[in-house]
């Protein structure tokens, strides 16, 4: 029973059907049909040294407008497998579907539950198909494993409903912040678009230390999103934070949002953090799409996760490390307040050091150094003090 796979196998196997028949072709050798091993009727992947886990949910029972979101993931993998590896190091496993269960809850469960044993042997699942409400079933995982976490949401919205509203695709947010033990150190959303939002979710969001950019934010300055998803231990990306025009797959879908490109950035930043250990697509619906355009654009986004991934640093300072460059820069704020950067030599990337009660929680310590830009470097020198470092501060005092 010390082998891992000896005691992974047969915890989810029991949740997961195999992907159709139907859906696999013949493949080139470097496709990625050819290179990932795939749960058929014959074969469950064997874990054994695996990275990567594709991870099907045909769930969209609580998808609002968007039900047949349940039908995307053989979809996606039709144009997935059909790409080519970018490593001939990297093992991928395609752990097949979770089906609807009697009810969603049910789902949910299946779900948390392989999320927990895939995180536990570091194994990053690439959830696929479905509603964003499963993002809370994706959090619980982490309820799972005793782990509090930043979630990075990629949204038009906030998702946070009413009060005491049931679990959607529209609420899930909401259910996340209110669910108890609450395991939720940070939120950030990328991408939210005013005119859909209502100011009072807004005002919440800031009275909760919560971080939150506009689409308009990003679109000359796309490299500032690298250290927000950079610090995330989970992501949830809505098809629809997408423009129309470049992903017409989702039943609430807009004319404005990210680019294709864009959202394909915005991946691959996720692939680069050695952080992130979880990452989800939701929203896609066959019924909207055209030609099958968004369900390759999204096969092109996990292939560009994919692409992040192998290129990984393995520099992220869970303590402050000897090679790396350290500048302190003192800001007047009222009273003074140290900021301690550090830069990574090997990737360029910067940090910043919050100060940390003793008195406080430990299951908060590995937050307190915080991903950030040089651009927040140059804005301390000016004597300004950047918002991440503040909330951040804020949550820990």
């Amino acid at each position: 029973m010390l082998d891992s796979e000896v005691y992974i196998q047969p915890d989810i196997q029991i949740y997961l059907q195999p992907v159709p028949a139907d859906v696999i072709d013949s493949y080139q050798s470097s496709q990625l049909g050819a290179c990932i091993d795939i749960h058929t009727e014959k074969n469950f992947p064997d874990l054994t040294n695996t990275k990567l886990a594709i991870v099907g949910v045909c769930e969209g029972r609580k998808s609002v407008g968007n039900e047949n979101s349940a039908h995307a993931p053989n979809k996606i993998r039709e144009y997935l497998f059909k790409l080519f590896k970018n490593s001939n190091h990297l093992k991928i496993a395609d752990l097949g579907n979770v089906e609807q269960g009697f009810e969603v809850k049910d789902t949910y469960y299946a779900l948390s539950k392989i999320v927990t044993e895939l995180v536990k042997k570091n194994i990053i699942p690439i959830i696929i198909g479905g509603g964003q409400d499963l993002t809370y079933a994706n959090y619980t995982a982490y309820q799972n494993l005793e782990q509090t976490v930043n979630l990075v949401s990629i949204d038009p919205l906030f998702d946070m409903g009413m009060i005491d509203q049931p679990i959607d695709s529209n609420s899930y947010l909401g259910s996340i912040i209110l669910h108890q033990p609450n395991y939720l150190f940070n939120y950030s959303n990328i991408g939210y678009q005013t005119y859909l939002t209502d100011s009072a979710s807004i005002d919440l969001m800031n009275k909760l230390y919560f971080d939150t950019y506009r689409l308009g934010m990003f679109k000359h300055n796309m490299e500032e999103i690298e250290p927000i998803v950079r610090n995330a231990d989970m992501m949830s990306f809505d098809v629809s934070s997408i423009r129309m025009s470049d992903a017409p797959g989702c039943g609430n879908a807009g004319p404005n949002g990210f680019y294709g490109e864009e959202a394909c950035q915005i991946m691959r930043y996720a692939g680069l953090s050695d952080k992130l250990s979880s990452i989800g697509i939701y929203e896609y619906n066959p019924e909207f799409d055209v030609r099958g355009q968004t369900a390759q654009l999204i096969a092109q986004m996990i292939w560009c996760f994919m692409d992040g991934y192998v290129s990984r640093k393995d520099d992220f300072p869970v303590a402050p490390k000897k090679d790396f460059a350290k500048y302190h820069v003192l800001v007047d704020d009222n009273e003074k307040y140290e900021i301690i950067f550090y830069k990574s030599p090997k990737s360029d990337r910067w940090w910043m050091e919050v100060p940390y009660p003793t008195t406080k929680n430990a299951r908060f310590e590995r937050h307190y150094l915080v991903p950030c830009s040089y651009r927040d470097y140059q804005f301390a020198l000016n004597n300004g003090m950047p918002d991440r470092w503040w909330q951040t501060f804020q949550k820990l005092s």
